[in-house]
This record gives structure tokens, sequence and C-alpha cells, in this order.
């Protein structure tokens, strides 16, 4: 081959290279960015009919309430409340041994049962099988409540209560240990409410005496003021002195426990 040959050989790849160049040029397009769409969310697994879906449950709930503070100071119309209750019985001094029953307690309160006019005090008075026991003082006994209730407070008595349902229960002793012949224990709420007593009357004296049905009667009838509430008189003509000997409800005594019932019980301090 000549080398004018090889020269026109070499200029025609170069046109065709020029060319090939020229057309890749034409024929090329610009890449557009890609746009972002939102995520197709992956298909939902199928539901599983193998197990119910479970129930929702409920909401726990806590009730709120309130609750009496017994441990509370008095109120200012409580305390107003409570000096005009010791105005009027440091006004009876005298007339009533009310103050004196105050101010002898130890909780310097006034303990008495609510009206009970309408809804008598269950009382449960059994035939006793101690020494000396005589069925006729079941009698006195009922003759001593009833006493009471002709005085004018507002407290019945149902004397024929059984057991089961008796606010006021009469047990019997042949003698106490220390002198005495009766004894009466009382259990009150903490508004001075009484709610129940337990009596309890000896059938022989300290001395060894035994007793009779009127003995029963007033040892009862001494009693009972206990049950109203009443607690000892510093004098020994009324009926509620410790060791006295009067045998009968006393003006004095009525006096005391109708004022009692004039007023709201529990504490004067």
């Amino acid at each position: 081959m000549t080398q004018g040959s090889s020269s026109r050989l070499i200029a025609a790849v170069a046109v065709v290279i020029v060319l090939a160049v020229a057309w890749d040029a034409l024929t090329t397009h610009r890449r557009l960015p890609a746009v972002r769409g939102p995520a197709v969310a992956a298909p939902a697994p199928a539901a599983d009919t193998t197990h119910p879906p479970a129930r929702p449950q409920p909401t726990a709930t806590a009730s709120q309430g309130t609750s009496t503070d017994s441990s509370r100071g008095p109120s200012y119309l409580e305390q107003l409340a409570r000096s005009e209750t010791r105005r009027r019985v440091r006004a009876s001094a005298g007339a009533t041994y009310l103050n004196e029953i105050v101010a002898e307690s130890q909780d310097s309160a006034l303990h008495r049962w609510n009206n009970r006019s309408a809804d008598p005090v269950r009382v449960y008075i059994p035939s006793g099988t101690v020494a000396n026991f005589r069925p006729e003082f079941r009698d006195a006994i009922r003759t001593a409540f009833r006493q009471w209730e002709q005085v004018g407070v507002p407290v019945s008595f149902d004397v024929n209560a059984d057991s089961s349902r008796a606010e006021v229960t009469v047990h019997w002793k042949i003698q106490f240990d220390i002198d005495r012949t009766g004894q009466t224990d009382l259990e009150w709420d903490q508004d001075g409410h009484i709610l129940k007593a337990v009596v309890t009357v000896a059938t022989f004296d300290p001395k060894g005496r035994p007793l009779d049905t009127d003995d029963v009667r007033a040892i009862a009838l001494h009693e009972v003021g206990h049950v109203l509430g009443l607690d000892h008189s510093p004098d020994s003509t009324d009926l509620m002195f410790a060791r006295g000997a009067v045998r009968q409800i006393t003006d004095r005594d009525i006096r005391t426990a109708t004022l009692l019932y004039q007023l709201s019980p529990g504490s004067l301090r």
C-alpha cells in the first residue's frame, strides 16, 4: 500500500469517529432527578381467624368517699353549744347534782339514751339460779323500770324482751366481793349516746344477809338510774347516793334526770 492510500484511510477513519461522536451527542437525553412520593405500605397480613380478637378491658375506676375523723377538734358552733351546756349545768347546782356528775366523770361528758319514748329500750330479765333467788325478784326489777318511766324523761322500757334483742341485760349474783349490792356497766358511742347496759343484782348483801323482794326493787331502782345515765349524787338524801338508804326516787333525782335529757350528750370540754 502506498503512502497516499494510507493517508486517505486514516482520514476516513477519523471522519467515521467524528460522525459517531456527533450522533451520540444528538441522541442522548438528560436524566431528571427522581421525585419522592409517599411510601407504599406493605400489604396487611391476613387476619388470624383461628383466635377471636381480645375484648377491651374496662377502665378501672376508683370511688372516693369521706370519713368522719373522730379525733378532730370541735368546731366553733360546737364550742358555743358546749359552753351553753356547761352554763346550764352550773346554773342547776343545788337543784340537781348534774354538775357534780360531770366534775367526777373521767371524760367530762354527759351520757344518755336517744329519745326512746316511741321505741322502748329492750330489757332482758332472766330467772336466776343463784342462792336466794326468788321468781318475784323479776317483778321487782320490772317495777323499778316502770317507776323511772313515770318521771318524765323521754325513755320507755320493754321489760319483757328476749335475750337476742336486749339492749339492757340483768344478771344475778350471790354476793359482790366489795361493799355493794348492785352494779351497772354502760356502753356508749363517741357522741355519748348509751348503746347497752348490763345490770348485776346480788341476792345477798355484803354481810351475807339474804335480800328480800323490796330490797331488790330498791337496788334495781338505783341501778336503773345508772342505766339512764345518772351517776352518783353527793347527797345522802338522794336515791343515787352511792351508799344511801333512800328507797324511792327523789325530786332532785327527777330534776337531774330531766335536765340530763334536755341537754345534748357528749363531751363538755
